[in-house]
């Protein structure tokens, strides 16, 4: 017997609120391993336009060392040791 005719004869054994979440499961994976390129592509997507334009936006890129010069200098950090 063959993968999926074992799961139809396990299936059809199963109530019908099983059945429906085994559907729902089944609905998952596809979504998980078919779209997977898609969703990628989406994301990738997503993310070129949120940060669209931020490249050129004429601040200058922080160091560790402003940042180190932020947190040590900040008022709440008078008991720090550098």
């Amino acid at each position: 017997m063959i993968v999926t005719e074992e799961i139809n004869v396990k299936v059809r054994k199963l109530p019908r609120p099983s059945q429906e979440k085994v559907l729902h499961f089944v609905d998952l994976l596809l979504e998980k391993n078919g779209d997977a390129g898609e969703n990628r592509e989406w994301s990738d997507f997503s993310f070129a336009q949120a940060m669209r334009g931020l490249e050129d936006d004429g601040m200058s890129e922080y160091t560790d060392a402003d940042l180190k010069e932020r947190w040590l200098s900040s008022p709440t950090a008078t008991n720090i040791k550098a």
